[in-house]
């Protein structure tokens, strides 16, 4: 219950962010004049995503409703959807409060939980992505009315106690399973995170500082994307007239990091890092409350409180990781600016050495430079129906499943060209099903992202309750004559967040509260990081990278080039994460700051960064990740190393291994967070890895 009041918080913050910026029926005879398409090359997958649906909804048929939830039909119906949701969970709690102690309190609260995320987890995703203002409008007031009830309901003593009497019985508690002991366990801490087992008037001081943090949290965001503003006269007549120019004053909103011009890219640095003093009071008094809200329920930090129960365990585990992996890198990271700096020479012959300004720009011309790589040339060769035929193949070789592309019912989906998937095994049936939003439309979230809309769980009657999941991408749609055509980097965040819902349609754990991408986050991102390297594996991509006019194959030397350019400066990139991360550590750590956020960050980057900080900036003040991702933000990394060990030492001798697709599917992705996500990695790789093994993983990645 607890949990997904958090849960909820952290969507808020990325709702935030986000709002701040079946199978095709029609005829082929449409498009019959296009004869380059070779669309008899296409198998019935991918069709369904080469050429654009068009399904409208049918009001002389029956409206199943939104994901088939029969209340979700109209803007007035929402309410109708939430009152019965909260009804449920009313009865529910009178079950748990009366129930004597025993197992069965554990289902309850799952049971709880699912009654109140059914109608949540639909409604947080369709009130950013409906297209519809109204329907947006009536999920945007059935979350609010339930968030208010969890708030509720995270103040309830008789369900804290309830609880409590099951984890205080030594005899019950050690008879439940493993998953059963660990729901009990996270349920639990959840509630004393929210400060349930506090006197009241400490209690009502909790409340108060959880609700200072989401304000200050909304505020700091808004705060990362304003433009910066200089009166014009502060810069030259060739300059200013590059940028937005509003009256007397000059208004920049981004670093320009891909300008060519090296003064351009200097000035948008200096001007939109400046720092604010309004935002740098903001991050103070956030990191302040986050403090004080960690220190209140027992913790020395807030770091402590965000780590407790991640692979990475504890904020010095987490700082032995990044430190070690940023000392390893320098020697690297000298090397690629030395490129760099020979690259520069080459335009700007009066100023060779490499600012904190010029690394983008210079990076893309050097790969160019080297490599002759152009995302145009391999686009070609990624359809997004070839895309989806390959992710079918790599599932069907490893877990004997079939992504099928079936028609939606009247009413299921919230815009017409949304691909519904079954995702079906050969023996077992269907597993749960995909929702594939893909293409671009007004409003719509720019992010590429997975959503869960219902997560699977054990029923009474011992059948299963089939998951639920959104992928949301925002690709071009596909024209008259030609398929939507995706760059490699765009074919790796699909493949990426199918990692993230594979995780959901192949976890079957008893709970739903633990299932698939609920668990912790430097595990949750190991699934969707893992499949990164199969879109960048020539084995994988020779089985359906065809050019969509000619068939033919992608030649294996092109993506060569493409790897190579990737890891060209992979030691740079990594050392900013690093940096990143340390200093997300270090503001989120004890308090009083000995100094400054900015002179934190100065000092951070003389240690880790090979080029210099620069005077008068304060990109903590742009950095929006410190509100979603508070002591957090080393989880990438953490997934990464985790992820590529797995990668070398299982997946990387055979692909398409049935043997090792069923391991990684039972030993691993089932289990969700219902267990130890170190001893689920351990499974893998057979030893429980230690710090020096995931930072010597990360190196590994970041070699020349």
């Amino acid at each position: 219950m607890a949990a997904r009041k958090i849960c909820l918080q952290h969507r808020q913050y990325i709702t935030f962010m986000q709002r701040t910026k079946n199978t095709m029926r029609a005829s082929l005879s449409h498009h019959k004049h296009h004869s380059k398409r070779c669309v008899a090359t296409w198998s019935p997958l991918g069709t369904a995503f080469n050429v654009r649906a068009n399904r409208k909804l049918n009001a002389n048929q029956h409206n199943v409703g939104l994901f088939e939830m029969a209340d979700m039909t109209s803007p007035e119906r929402f309410a109708i959807a939430q009152q019965k949701s909260l009804s449920e969970a009313e009865n529910l709690v009178r079950q748990a409060v009366e129930s004597p102690t025993s197992p069965e309190i554990v289902v309850m609260f799952d049971k709880l939980s699912d009654a109140l995320c059914r109608v949540a987890d639909a409604a947080d995703f369709i009130r950013v992505a409906h297209p519809d203002p109204e329907i947006c409008q009536a999920a945007e007031n059935a979350l609010l009315s339930i968030s208010a009830a969890v708030e509720k309901l995270n103040t309830c003593p008789e369900l804290h106690q309830s609880l409590r009497r099951l984890l205080d019985n030594d005899k019950v508690f050690s008879s439940m399973d493993e998953e059963s002991r660990i729901v009990a366990k996270l349920l639990m801490f959840d509630f004393e995170q929210s400060g349930i087992h506090l006197e009241e008037a400490k209690r009502e001081e909790f409340v108060h500082l959880n609700e200072e943090v989401l304000v200050l949290g909304s505020h700091f965001i808004q705060g990362t994307q304003t433009f910066s503003e200089i009166q014009t006269k502060h810069l030259p007549d060739h300059m200013r007239y590059l940028f937005t120019v509003d009256g007397d004053k000059v208004k920049i909103g981004s670093l320009y990091a891909d300008n060519p011009n090296d003064l351009i890219r200097e000035a948008a640095f200096k001007i939109f890092l400046y720092p604010d003093p309004g935002q740098d009071q903001v991050l103070n008094r956030l990191l302040e409350a986050r403090h004080n809200l960690a220190t209140l329920v027992g913790f020395d930090s807030y770091a402590q409180r965000a780590l407790r129960g991640t692979m990475a365990g504890t904020p010095e585990n987490v700082m032995e990781f990044l430190t070690k992996t940023g000392d390893g890198l320098l020697d690297r990271v000298s090397k690629e600016i030395d490129i760099m700096k020979k690259t520069k020479g080459q335009y700007n012959y009066r100023d060779s050495e490499i600012h904190p300004w010029d690394p983008s720009f210079y990076m893309n011309t050097a790969k160019h430079d080297r490599y002759n790589v152009r995302g145009s040339g391999y686009q070609p060769y990624f359809s997004l129906g070839a895309c989806m035929e390959g992710l079918n193949i790599i599932f069907s070789n490893l877990y004997g499943i079939q992504l099928d592309s079936v028609e939606p019912e009247n009413g299921e989906i919230w815009a017409p060209d949304v691909q519904k998937l079954a995702v079906t095994h050969e023996t077992d049936g269907v597993l749960g099903y995909i929702y594939c939003d893909f293409f671009d439309r007004p409003n719509k979230p720019a992010q590429d992202c997975h959503f869960t809309i219902r997560g699977g769980r054990r029923l009474d009657d011992g059948s299963y309750q089939i998951p639920r999941v959104v992928i949301n991408c925002c690709f071009p749609s596909p024209k008259l004559d030609a398929p939507t055509l995706l760059t490699h980097g765009n074919l790796e965040n699909l493949f990426h967040e199918f990692g993230h819902a594979m995780h959901s349609m192949l976890a079957r754990t008893r709970y739903q509260h633990v299932t698939g991408t609920r668990c912790v986050t430097d595990f949750a991102e190991v699934p969707s990081i893992l499949m990164e390297y199969f879109a960048n594996d020539y084995r994988v991509l020779r089985q359906f990278a065809k050019h969509y006019q000619t068939n033919e194959t992608l030649p294996e030397e092109a993506i060569n080039r493409l790897c190579a350019s990737k890891k060209m400066f992979s030691a740079y990139e990594m050392q900013t994460q690093v940096v990143y991360a340390i200093m997300d550590q270090k503001y989120h750590g004890k308090r009083p700051l000995e100094k400054s956020t900015t002179d934190l960050l100065f000092e951070i980057q003389q240690q880790f960064s090979s080029l210099p900080p620069v005077h008068n900036t304060a990109w903590q003040l742009r950095f929006g990740h410190l509100v979603g991702y508070g002591a957090k933000y080393y989880s990438y990394l953490y997934s990464r190393a985790v992820a590529a060990r797995i990668w070398h030492e299982v997946f990387a001798v055979d692909p398409f291994s049935r043997s090792t697709g069923e391991r990684y599917r039972h030993q691993m992705l089932a289990h969700g967070g219902g267990k130890d996500p170190v001893g689920l990695v351990a499974n893998m790789i057979g030893k429980r890895p230690t710090t020096d093994d995931l930072v010597q993983s990360l190196l590994d990645e970041a070699k020349l």
